[in-house]
């Protein structure tokens, strides 16, 4: 692969950047970075890892972009290119009717049933690439391409905490209620962002989650355990 690129984001940042693709051998070199950087480069504050970009924040009266730069460029010479073993969850989710709105639309645009949009998406293993947007936001990579969805030309103003979506070959497990302009399969009762429950972040990148379709009527009862800090999704490998 390529040497990364470094960009000025300011005074007080930079950027990595290992390419322009959602890959998950380009996220392998971010997340392996990460830890690197993380592990004690003088004048870091924080690091935000993306799909194929590190976010390094700094101290400008600690180091300068030309040295930060330098010495972040010589931790990335053996970067794997595979992704690390990682935790798998199972999350459940309720797909469709109050709770995953935009189920039945989806399966018109493709031409199937709401069941085989349910058994497409709830098929494959999915990448947690990244969390963003807002905190615990869940950006997945490993969307059954028979089911990608060009997101709403007009986006909601609010969706519910815990939706479960699909915005072009992407998918998400929303952590808070949002403005969105994905669409809406379900909803799960697992609060992957809960202040003052350890861990405050369920998922991390490169986690990897299955969704597992339950009943309605499951939804009450999982619903108030998570409440109580109970993670209702479980880790299964």
């Amino acid at each position: 692969m390529s040497s990364p690129r470094i960009l000025a984001c300011g005074d007080a940042a930079l950027t990595v950047e290992f390419g322009s693709t959602i890959d998950p051998r380009l996220n392998a070199r971010v997340l392996a970075l990460d830890a690197r950087v993380a592990a004690g480069v003088p004048g870091v504050v924080e690091t935000v890892p993306t799909y194929r970009s590190l976010l390094v924040h700094y101290d400008p009266l600690a180091t300068d972009f030309a040295r930060l730069s330098e010495a972040i460029l010589a931790l990335c010479g053996d970067l794997p290119d595979t992704p690390a073993e990682a935790r798998i969850w199972r999350i459940p989710v309720v797909y469709g009717g109050d709770f995953g709105i935009d189920l039945e639309d989806v399966a018109a645009r493709h031409g199937i049933a709401p069941a085989d949009v349910i058994a497409k998406h709830s098929a494959p293993t999915y990448r947690v690439y990244m969390i963003g947007f807002l905190p615990g936001f869940s950006y997945l990579g490993g969307l059954d391409p028979a089911i990608a969805t060009p997101r709403r030309e007009s986006p909601r103003t609010d969706t519910p905490a815990g939706t479960i979506s699909i915005g072009g070959v992407q998918a998400l497990v929303a952590s808070i209620a949002a403005p969105s302009g994905w669409h809406l399969l379900g909803r799960t009762p697992v609060r992957t962002f809960m202040p003052g429950r350890d861990p405050t972040f369920l998922l991390g990148p490169g986690d990897r989650v299955r969704f597992e379709a339950i009943s309605p009527s499951r939804w009450d009862a999982l619903d108030r355990a998570a409440a109580s800090g109970d993670p209702v999704a479980e880790v299964i490998g």
